[in-house]
């Protein structure tokens, strides 16, 4: 069975650090409502605070700036929370089911393809793009025909592709033109 899935960031640290902010802020509120309930007096800032949102306006710039910039970090760490962080790692598939997984990095899948690519005779120079989905081969061919060069490197980047057992197999596209005069 092909494991197809991609490999998702050890987002620990930063969860972790939030976590701690958030439990020292919330643990800080619910001891001064505890104090407040209890007839004891509150804290200063809580004094400070209901007296600057029962005086400022909703429109006022700093309210508005203080929500907008909360709205776009929850956002971003909602994004953060529902998306895989490794987007430069392929993953490898292998048939079996209790092997490790292992993934390679879309750098070296580039240079694997371009040294395989630039092996092929007639190519003068060659550019290789990949993605997630499709891998891009843009070559410069300068002594032979362009539908035998054409041929080749699909041959020889196909092969390359199969060798790297990339759980899900991108789709090859392949241009060839002579360089510029």
């Amino acid at each position: 069975m092909n494991d197809c899935r991609r490999f998702w960031s050890a987002r620990r640290v930063p969860a972790g650090l939030t976590a701690l902010v958030l439990l020292g802020a919330l643990g800080l509120l619910l001891y001064d409502i505890v104090s407040a309930r209890t007839g004891h007096p509150v804290m200063e800032w809580r004094h400070w605070l209901a007296e600057q949102l029962a005086t400022r306006p909703l429109h006022d710039g700093w309210i508005v700036g203080i929500a907008v910039a909360l709205i776009v970090i929850g956002a971003w760490m909602v994004a953060l929370a529902l998306t895989p962080g490794l987007r430069g790692l392929l993953p490898m598939g292998d048939d079996d089911a209790h092997a490790i997984r292992a993934g390679i990095d879309r750098t070296a899948v580039r240079l694997v393809l371009r040294d395989r690519a630039m092996a092929v005779p007639g190519v003068r120079a060659v550019r290789v793009d990949v993605g997630r989905r499709r891998i891009r081969a843009r070559a410069q061919a300068h002594f032979r025909d362009l539908d035998e060069v054409r041929a080749d490197l699909l041959t020889a980047l196909g092969d390359g592709i199969r060798q790297l057992g990339l759980a899900r197999r991108p789709v090859l596209s392949v241009r060839v033109r002579r360089p510029a005069r």
